[in-house]
């Protein structure tokens, strides 16, 4: 049973030409999970969409949260990419959690909420200390919004204090990225694989 994950890139640039640290993060993610047979189908720039604030599913005319929201819920897992700024997740990110809360009030008979059975990791980056709090402020959010976090499931880096070097401009990938990276596929497709076979009964 093939399962897909989607990517949200909450860098705060909109271009998807513009390089992105967060990007390069989720390739590494991307490419592990391609090993333990999980496609990444898409990877998107959630900064380039017109995410309106709000707490529903549909915050009106132009508001491209619906159709997110459906790609989101279309599949397995879902990779959770934000960059660090001022020592927390970007305001982008936030807005998305922001709009899962609508997930609350959108229950089933069986109290399950649209984001039960699927999972969220993480891929986080910044030149400053912070990833442990990024992870946090993420996994709280998402596990009250429904979300499965599997074991391992952060895949951080963060450069010097004050340095000038970023993710993206690394000639390598850091041997211990790309084991955590593993690790985090690995246990999301297998808890993932299980929740598909066996879903939460509510």
């Amino acid at each position: 049973m093939m399962l897909k994950a989607l990517a949200l890139n909450c860098t705060l640039k909109p271009d998807p030409e513009q390089t992105s640290s967060t990007d390069a993060m989720i390739a590494v993610l991307g490419k592990a999970f391609a090993k333990k047979g999980v496609a990444l189908t898409e990877t998107v720039r959630v900064a380039g969409l017109n995410i309106k604030s709000g707490v529903t599913s549909d915050e009106g005319d132009g508001d491209d949260w619906p159709a997110l929201r459906a790609k989101i819920l279309a599949h397995d897992i879902v990779i959770f990419g934000s960059p660090i700024w001022l020592g927390q997740i970007s305001s982008v990110a936030k807005r998305v959690l922001e709009r899962m809360d609508a997930f609350l009030g959108e229950t089933d008979d069986h109290g399950r909420m649209p984001s039960y059975g699927r999972l969220a990791v993480t891929a986080i980056v910044g030149n400053e200390d912070g990833a442990h709090y990024a992870c946090a402020q993420l996994f709280q959010a998402l596990n009250d919004v429904g979300w499965t976090i599997p074991s391992i499931a952060a895949c951080y880096w963060v450069g010097e204090a004050m340095g000038s070097t970023d993710f993206k401009d690394l000639t390598e990938t850091p041997r211990i990225i790309a084991k955590t990276a593993s690790m985090v596929a690995g246990n999301a497709a297998h808890l993932a694989s299980l929740l598909k076979q066996s879903p939460y009964p509510g």
